[in-house]
Order: C-alpha cells, then structure tokens, then sequence
C-alpha cells in the first residue's frame, strides 16, 4: 500500500508519535508500505514556520531529515497534479491540502489525513 501523509500526520509521525493511533503507527513502520512525503508539506512547514505558527516549531530540514531516515519517500510536485488541482470540488479552499488530495487522487495513493473536510473529495483520502 502507498500511503501520502498531509503536513500534520507528518510532523506527528516523525515528532509526537504518540498522537497517532497505535494501527496507524503500525502501519507506517510496515516495510511493506509505502510511506510518501509530498514537497507540497515541506513547503507548508517552512512557511508557517517562518510565520511563527505554533504548530510549526520545528526546523523543515529537521522533518526532512527525519522522514528520510524513517523510510519515507519524497513526492516531488509535479504538473499532472498541480493541474488536477483546478478539477478539484472546493470542498477546502487550503491550497496544500488541495494539492495533497491531488496528489493522492494521481499517484494513487491513500492519503492519511486528521482534516475531516478532505474526506469529501475521495475514498482515497482517510481520516485518522
């Protein structure tokens, strides 16, 4: 299974893992999933984290570094899902979350999300 985490289920797994429910946990340390990581999230961290956003106190190289020392996989933007962007229902009008939900709907991949207002776009995404 390939499994695309939103920019919190990130910061979680890597920083306050506890957070997540133990399957969850579980199943992002399964060597037999695929955990990915989207560009779109790092960029989210480092805005809000230049922005003093308290959610967002840690360094984004540290989450990089941290995902990729965890096993997780880079996902690049590229065009096929930035345009898919624009077919999107506006269901959420956070530009990352957009991006991320049309990134799982290409890749496929199952998007692990704690935004309950994602779950409306596709039975890719999952609520933890």
């Amino acid at each position: 299974m390939r499994v695309l985490l939103d920019t919190h289920i990130l910061i979680w797994a890597l920083i306050e893992p506890d957070r997540l429910p133990s399957v969850i946990r579980s199943q992002l340390e399964d060597p037999s999933h695929e955990v990915i990581f989207s560009v779109a999230s790092v960029w989210e961290i480092a805005i809000k984290a230049g922005l003093g956003k308290s959610d967002f106190r840690i360094a984004p190289v540290e989450i990089v570094e941290a995902a990729r020392e965890s096993g997780f996989v880079e996902l690049p933007i590229n065009v096929r899902a930035a345009l898919r962007v624009q077919t999107l229902p506006h269901h959420h009008r956070d530009p990352f979350d957009r991006l991320l939900v049309a990134q799982a709907m290409c890749e496929p991949a199952v998007l692990y999300t704690a935004d309950p207002q994602l779950a409306a776009y596709s039975e890719l995404v999952e609520l933890i």
